[in-house]
C-alpha cells in the first residue's frame, strides 16, 4: 500500500505535519528529513529542481522518517513518468481545475490499461529490476494528490474528489487568494472561509484534504477547520527567519549597547 495513504490513515486526531523542500539541496532535505516532520514536499514546481536533483533529494530523505511526496511543475504525463521512475511514490499535481484534468493526472501514474504510464524494466522505481511483479503492483501503489487553488476549482470539488485513485485534495492558500483578489492576504476572512467550505466538502465525500501555513500559528488556524494533514513553511522559510531573527537580535543589542555607552553607564560583563 501506498506510504502515504498509510499515514493519512494511521494519523487519527493528530493531522500529520510536512514541510516544503525547496532549496533542492539534498542536504538541506537530509536534514529536514531527520527534523521530525512527517511528511515533506519535493519541489519541481517552484524550485531549481530537475529530475536527477529528485532521485538525490529521494536519496537523501530514504535515511529519514519524512515520506516524500514530489510535486511536478504541471499535470503533464511526461513528467510524471520520469519522476516515477526515478522512485517517486506520491505525486502532488498542481492547478488542477476539473474532474477531466484530475483522470488525466490519475493516468499518467498508472500503467495500462488503466493508465498512459509508460513501461521502463530497471529504473530506480523497480530497484533496477529487483522488485518482482512490479508493473502489477505498482498501479495500487502510487499515491495521487491534486492541488485545488482557484474559486473555480473549489467549485469542482465534488467532481474532482470524486474520480478514481485521486487519494486527497490539497488547498493552496497562496494561489486561493490571489485568484480572490486577496493577493498575499492567505488568512483574510474570504479565503479562509472558502477554505473551510472546501474541507467540509471532502469531509462530506471522505477525501483527506490538507493545506499548507506560512507559520505555525496559521497552520493551528487551518487545524481548527478541520484539515487532515497540514505543511508549515518550508525549508527555505525556517532558515531565512532564523537568519533574520538571529540578525534583528544582534542588532537589537548593538543599539542598546550603544544607548548605554551614551548615557555614562557601564556596559553589562554578563
Amino acid at each position: 500500500m501506498n506510504a502515504f495513504r498509510q499515514l493519512l490513515k494511521a494519523s487519527g486526531a493528530h493531522p500529520p505535519v510536512g514541510t516544503w523542500i525547496s532549496t533542492a539541496s539534498p542536504i538541506v532535505a537530509e536534514a529536514m528529513g531527520h527534523a521530525g516532520f512527517d511528511w515533506g514536499v519535493v519541489d519541481m514546481e517552484h524550485a531549481p529542481l530537475d529530475v536527477m536533483g529528485v532521485v538525490h533529494l529521494l536519496q537523501a530523505l530514504s535515511g529519514t522518517k519524512m515520506l516524500p511526496v514530489v510535486r511536478v511543475p504541471w499535470n503533464d504525463a511526461v513528467m510524471v513518468k520520469r519522476v516515477l521512475d526515478a522512485g517517486a511514490t506520491t505525486v502532488m499535481f498542481p492547478f488542477v481545475q476539473g474532474a477531466d484534468e484530475a483522470r488525466r493526472a490519475v493516468a499518467a501514474t498508472r500503467y495500462p490499461p488503466e493508465g498512459v504510464r509508460g513501461m521502463a524494466g530497471l529504473s530506480r522505481a523497480t530497484r533496477f529490476g529487483t522488485i518482482a511483479n512490479y508493473f502489477r503492483s505498482a498501479n495500487q501503489s502510487i499515491g495521487v494528490i491534486v492541488q485545488i487553488e482557484t474559486p473555480q476549482a473549489i467549485e469542482q470539488i465534488d467532481a474532482i474528489a470524486g474520480v478514481d485513485g485521486v487519494d486527497a485534495l490539497f488547498i493552496g492558500p497562496a494561489d486561493l487568494s490571489a485568484a480572490m483578489g486577496h493577493i498575499g492576504e492567505l488568512t483574510h476572512p474570504a479565503v479562509v472561509g472558502l477554505m473551510s467550505r472546501a474541507v467540509q466538502r471532502c469531509k462530506a465525500l471522505g477525501r483527506p484534504v490538507g493545506t499548507l501555513g506560512a507559520n505555525p500559528e496559521a497552520v493551528a488556524q487551518y487545524r481548527a477547520i478541520g484539515f487532515d494533514y497540514v505543511a508549515v513553511s518550508s525549508d527555505i522559510g525556517f532558515m531565512m527567519r532564523g537568519a533574520q531573527a538571529a540578525i534583528a537580535a544582534l542588532r537589537t543589542r548593538d543599539t542598546e549597547h550603544v544607548h548605554t555607552l551614551a548615557s555614562g553607564t557601564q556596559p553589562s560583563t554578563t
